[in-house]
């Protein structure tokens, strides 16, 4: 798992935007129980790209687990908005599944 990570970290010091690259640590760090590189990650992906609303529910999934409640339900509320935009309504409903989950 290491390896993979460690491929990972080097595309990205090539290209800190690229966003198969972003969306590949993030997985592997949540592999790995790495949770604070896993929102680290995601939080980057999100400022850098225009997301449809997955990765939003991924991050504000790993912000809940790490006890930063008021970040996770604004990754949540900005996840949604991104959803109806993008015509996902079943991944705005999960979302407001997950945000009442939360409160």
């Amino acid at each position: 798992m290491e390896d993979r990570i460690s491929y990972f970290e080097r595309m990205l010091a090539d290209n800190p935007d690229n966003p198969t690259g972003l969306m590949a640590l993030a997985n592997e760090y949540g592999k790995a129980g790495r949770d604070e590189d896993e929102a680290a990650v995601l939080q980057r992906y999100v400022n850098a790209h225009e997301d449809e609303g997955n990765a939003y529910a991924r991050l504000g999934e790993v912000l809940a687990r790490l006890g930063r409640e008021d970040e996770a339900r604004a990754a949540y509320e900005k996840g949604i908005g991104q959803s109806e935009k993008h015509g996902h309504s079943g991944m705005a409903d999960d979302l407001r599944l997950a945000l009442l989950r939360l409160n």
